[in-house]
């Protein structure tokens, strides 16, 4: 496709989506903005965008398509700036923010002078931050989705799924307020349980100190999430109050259900409880990207002795597979199996190293 695109915001998501967009539409002329100027260079020297703008109207009034890749309050301003500008005519804003049904009211300021606006939001992220992690592959058999008002024509939905088919993520047209519930279920409330658990960690390790020490395996992946920003999860709480302070209702309803079958012995109410958990979760996709971006992660039962972390090592990089983070356990509990954790930047990385392992060793290898 011809034509010009602006990207606000020059992060990881905003220099993912460019990159994804150059790769499939040569032709297309991209500009860049970011409050940061460091970010507008260093996306430039990258190849990221073709120009940087020194403000967000010099860019927009020649703009096919605009993508605001900026934290959610900061859209809503972003959009009421936009309104106030003579936009090209069929111009198409969107977002990829993870909260939507407050973004496409704020909206209106535009649809309400006949521009197109189409919510977004691409369901992948990473634990690195910056146009210097950005990559085309992000997206790469993610869920997309997309939040157009009813009134909006399928022509310009179709158009804009164009436009970001380089991405190759799986496109899902839903409703604002069902993207919120969506992900308020499936995103947001994991987080907070995450910090919670993280949080009840802290208080008790300061009357035992081992606590954080063993909280080094298994308790640490599975709060890993809590790792994410505290100020990128304050907003995204308070864009999606609602449905979080509903979900939370319901969570504490769970939560007295398995006290009180546990303290009334209830032997068979506690293990339908793990058991309708245990059943629904073995059913979920494996390969598959979900709401939370996914850790690829490959758990190896090796033996202890010197040398063992670079022999491993040394078949990754005699079969070329790259990766991100490696380190022992010191807990191995919950069903975890392997000594080894080597993380992998996606899952056919995984994959791959896993074929090496069986292909020049007889280590057991775990995916969790």
């Amino acid at each position: 496709m011809k034509g010009n695109v602006l990207i606000i915001g020059l992060g990881l998501i905003g220099g993912s989506v460019s990159l994804a967009i150059k790769q499939q539409h040569r032709e297309a002329f991209i500009f860049g903005y970011d409050v940061n100027e460091k970010n507008i260079r260093l996306a430039k020297m990258l190849g990221i965008v073709d120009e940087g703008a020194v403000t967000i109207e010099e860019a927009a009034v020649a703009a096919d398509l605009i993508i605001l890749s900026v934290p959610v309050a900061e859209t809503r301003k972003i959009m009421a700036s936009l309104s106030s500008i003579c936009l090209k005519p069929g111009v198409i804003i969107t977002d990829v923010g993870s909260t939507k049904k407050k973004v496409v009211e704020s909206a209106k300021c535009l649809t309400e002078k006949g521009i197109c606006f189409i919510g977004g939001h691409p369901m992948a992220g990473s634990h690195k931050s910056g146009p210097g992690a950005a990559k085309a592959r992000l997206f790469e058999n993610a869920f997309y989705l997309l939040t157009p008002e009813e009134n909006t024509e399928e022509e310009k939905i179709n158009e804009l799924m164009k436009w970001l088919e380089g991405t190759q993520a799986n496109f899902l047209v839903v409703t604002p307020d069902e993207h919120d519930r969506l992900t308020g279920i499936i995103s947001h409330f994991p987080h907070i349980i995450a910090a919670g658990l993280v949080g009840q960690a802290k208080n008790y390790n300061m009357k035992n100190s081992l606590v954080s020490r063993l909280a080094a395996g298994g308790f640490r992946d599975i709060t890993r999430i809590a790792s994410s920003s505290p100020v990128m999860w304050r907003d995204i709480l308070m864009q999606n109050k609602p449905v979080l302070l509903a979900l939370m209702d319901d969570w504490l309803k769970e939560m007295e259900h398995i006290k009180s079958v546990l303290e009334l012995d209830d032997y068979e109410g506690i293990f339908q409880f793990f058991k309708s958990a245990k059943e629904f979760r073995d059913e979920l996709p494996v390969h598959a990207k979900g709401a939370i971006p996914a850790f690829y992660d490959l758990y190896i039962d090796v033996p202890d002795y010197p040398g063992i972390i670079s022999e491993i090592t040394g078949y990754f990089a005699h079969e070329g597979i790259s990766i991100t983070n490696i380190r022992i356990m010191e807990t191995r509990e919950d069903e975890i199996y392997g000594v080894l954790v080597v993380s992998f930047q996606t899952d056919r990385d995984r994959i791959k190293a896993e074929e090496c392992i069986k292909h020049y060793t007889n280590y057991e290898t775990f995916i969790a």
